[in-house]
């Protein structure tokens, strides 16, 4: 098989990388320039339950926790979270939302259905719903 720019591996990847553009440019236009595509693993699990420990952080991101240290690292950097012992285990730590990260909520869910609604429009309704449905069973047959 001849590797083409129409490949469906390399599609994926080009719309992934235009996604990332397009939400860091859009954060920035939004206040918050300090914020990356990829801190959406971590802050979106936090949006959903604020103080979530490393390892559980790491499952509902399905990424290792090496992965996870690093990147609260740099969300703490950024002053997104903060890093705070476990009152039941002291040898381990939760993340919690800073003021700046909870401000950051309402712009994110706004940037973020504004771009399903452009995506939408280049779709039909049923082709949007079929291509959510695809690309979730490609992550779970990939998985």
């Amino acid at each position: 098989m001849a590797l083409e720019r129409s490949d469906i591996g390399f599609l994926l990847a080009v719309a992934s990388r235009r996604w990332n553009e397009t939400l860091e440019r859009r954060f920035a236009e939004a206040g918050f320039p300090e914020v990356r595509a990829s801190y959406g693993s971590l802050l979106v699990p936090l949006f959903e339950e604020d103080g979530l420990r490393l390892g559980s952080l790491a499952r509902r991101a399905q990424l290792s926790k090496q992965t996870i240290t690093t990147m609260a690292r740099l969300l703490e950097r950024d002053g997104l979270v903060e890093r705070r012992p476990d009152e039941v285990d002291g040898r381990a730590s939760r993340l919690y939302l800073t003021r700046r990260a909870r401000a950051f909520e309402g712009a994110a869910r706004r940037v973020l259905g504004e771009l399903d609604l452009e995506v939408g429009r280049a779709l039909t309704t049923r082709g949007a719903a079929e291509l959510k449905k695809s690309l979730e069973t490609v992550i779970a047959r990939l998985g």
